[in-house]
């Protein structure tokens, strides 16, 4: 499927303060995955399935990006984002691909696979991974981030918040008559900024976030949506 909504703008009030200039030391770094999915596509709840028995563990960051393409066969997936097929196409032109699909998994920026292919998130998961360390922490007005910027790939960072686990009955569509399970289903998106070559700090406030939000994920990846090069997870309950 080809069919794209335009994404709509996302405001977030955001605070950005500079640390003293420091090397960045490669560290070991979780796995960032990002499952393109549709409660409205039969070929989509095994991929779901795969990307929940990885969600929780400490080496995997697992995204659900709910697309609203499949929309036109009656069912308005409940957790559909307006910013999820925009990201999708990026990928798809900047992995030189055809067009986009469901259930697409793409890892860590730079591979594209079937969502289901379980023996292709296996030999991701089996690959050791280092990056730009990212810390998170949390008070009750915000989560600070801290990233320290990588030597020689100018980097934007990116804020995504998600929703652990969610059961919806669906009523039309592809999978009408069935109850679905997914899970870090992706609730919103907050890019941060840029990095500029030294230690950075950004603040996202916790009003900015989705009431449903159980998590957020920070991103590190090459400018327009490029490999990623970092990234941490933190839960907000």
């Amino acid at each position: 499927m080809n069919r794209h909504s335009p994404a709509n703008g996302l405001s977030v009030l955001l605070l950005a303060a500079l640390l003293p200039a420091r090397a960045a030391t490669p560290a070991m770094r979780p796995v960032v995955l990002e499952l393109f999915t549709s409660q409205g596509c039969s070929s989509c709840p095994p991929a779901d399935a795969l990307l929940g028995q990885v969600a929780g563990r400490p080496d995997v960051i697992a995204l659900a990006f709910h697309v609203d393409y499949w929309d036109y066969l009656g069912w308005r997936d409940a957790f559909e984002l307006p910013q999820s097929a925009p990201r999708q196409q990026r990928y798809a032109n900047a992995l030189s691909r055809a067009g986009s699909f469901t259930p697409q998994l793409v890892i860590d920026g730079a591979q594209s696979v079937v969502g289901s292919d379980a023996r292709a998130l296996r030999s991701a998961l089996a690959t050791p991974r280092s990056g730009v360390p990212v810390q998170l922490s949390l008070d009750d007005q915000a989560v600070s981030i801290s990233v320290a910027a990588p030597a020689a790939v100018p980097s934007e960072v990116v804020a995504v918040s998600y929703l652990a686990r969610a059961t919806t009955r669906v009523g039309r569509g592809e999978n009408g008559g069935s109850t679905l399970t997914e899970f870090n289903i992706v609730r919103s998106v907050h890019p941060l900024g840029l990095l500029d070559g030294q230690m950075q700090r950004f603040t996202l406030p916790r009003s900015a976030l989705p009431r449903d939000a159980t998590g957020v994920a920070v991103l590190v990846q090459g400018v327009n949506q490029g490999a990623v090069q970092g990234a941490a997870a933190i839960a907000l309950r």
